[in-house]
């Protein structure tokens, strides 16, 4: 994508989010905000930020556009830290058995769930995958959101989690979302490997890993770590050779039960812990003392009508704290923004500082970009949100509506 010359001025609120790592605990609620602010981008990256009165004269930029942003409130880009979004198919009528009463894990067992997606997923194209996935990224930009992660997982073979991971690669390439892909060939055990979970983890590990690695198609590595799933030995053993082959770490940690998956992320150094809606009091204080992010996802809780995670006690106690929207065609079928602010502040209890910066900075941090994108800071990637309204506190208070005016990538204007 052409990168832009671009001059923001005169905005009411400059939420830069400033920083270079993940805020933690109360350090969540400082988004440094300057009134008045004018952020100037050149070739798509920020190199000025300060109030408009202290900003050069516009005749020093003859080659940049210029933006009045009075009376909006400026935001660094969204960060979606984790999502599902390229598959094959929808699962609507399972929703309709969850209203009824069933489970996501009984529908799971009985051949729903992950493993009727894997079966659309592996009877798609690479053509089919790559428009449907093109458009679920037009649908985030509408929305502010600037960068996102992207996880294989409906394949659970060689020839599918490539071709996922192959569509993510183009994706990143023909779209301005930027996306972090990850590697997920752990998801569930495919029925020609039922009973034989260790069998498949090897499989995965000896056959699929090194080739993706190879081939340089995904950043991280992702297991879900639950019971009747994988467990925590097993996912130990996968997520310790994928760190020998150098990539970065995420785990679906303590979803549907308390395992330890919390746990097991910090021992590894993995850059988030996902979900956590059972993680245990030693599984939170473990990643409040760690460089952990917390990665929180209350779209999922709400679509499967189950208690959300403890954000606000999460950050009381000192944890990084990321939001994200979880998007799948099974347990969130959702990517609104809109929605994700409006739980977290009103169900989770976090304030919107800290969903702010939950769905910037710290979003940065949970896909190991926080020293490139997730804040409004000289040297950074040009990623802007500006907002029809003068304050971010409109984000959760205008409830369930997109209030993004325009989404700037790399200085170009969306």
């Amino acid at each position: 994508m052409k990168q832009g010359n671009l001059i923001i001025k005169n905005a009411a609120q400059l939420v830069t989010c400033s920083g270079f790592s993940a805020k933690k605990g109360r350090d969540m609620s400082e988004l440094a905000i300057i009134e008045n602010g004018t952020v100037v981008i050149t070739d798509g990256i920020i190199t000025f930020v300060d109030k408009d009165a202290n900003c050069p004269p516009l005749s020093d930029f003859p080659d940049h556009i210029v933006m009045d942003a009075k009376g909006k409130a400026v935001l660094p880009g969204f960060v979606d830290s984790h999502t599902h979004f390229v598959f094959g198919g929808y699962r609507e009528e399972e929703f309709s058995w969850r209203m009824r009463g069933d489970s996501y894990m009984s529908i799971m067992e009985r051949g729903g769930g992950i493993h009727n997606t894997m079966t659309a997923t592996r009877d798609a194209s690479f053509d089919e995958l790559k428009e449907a996935g093109y458009k679920r990224l037009d649908k985030m930009l509408e929305m502010g959101v600037t960068t996102v992660e992207g996880k294989s997982g409906y394949g659970m073979n060689k020839i599918t989690e490539l071709k996922q991971l192959d569509v993510m690669k183009a994706l990143n390439k023909e779209h301005p979302v930027d996306i972090v892909s990850t590697f997920m060939g752990a998801h569930a055990t495919p029925k020609e490997y039922k009973g034989r979970e260790d069998d498949f983890l090897g499989y995965l590990i000896g056959e699929v890993m090194p080739e993706v690695k190879e081939r340089d198609l995904a950043d991280c590595c992702d297991i879900f770590c639950e019971k009747d799933v994988f467990d925590i030995e097993q996912s130990r053993r996968y997520l310790s050779v994928a760190k020998a082959l150098g990539f970065n770490l995420k785990v679906h940690a303590d979803e549907i039960v308390t395992l330890g998956g919390a746990e097991l992320a910090v021992e590894l150094e993995a850059l988030s812990a996902d979900h956590l809606l059972h993680a245990s009091d030693k599984g939170i204080e473990k990643l409040a003392s760690s460089n952990t992010v917390a990665t929180l996802l209350p779209c999922t809780a709400f679509s499967l009508k189950e208690d959300y995670a403890r954000g606000r006690y999460m950050i009381d106690l000192g944890c990084a704290v990321a939001l994200a929207t979880d998007l799948n065609p099974g347990s969130s079928f959702t990517n609104s923004i809109p929605l994700l602010f409006a739980l977290a502040c009103i169900y989770m209890r976090l304030s919107p500082e800290e969903a702010v910066t939950a769905l910037t900075i710290n979003g940065a941090a949970a896909i190991g970009k926080a020293d490139k994108i997730g804040s409004i800071d000289v040297g950074k990637q040009g990623d802007i949100v500006i907002l029809e309204y003068p304050s971010y506190k409109f984000l959760p208070y205008h409830i369930g509506m997109n209030i993004v005016e325009k989404t700037i990538k790399k200085g170009v204007v969306f």
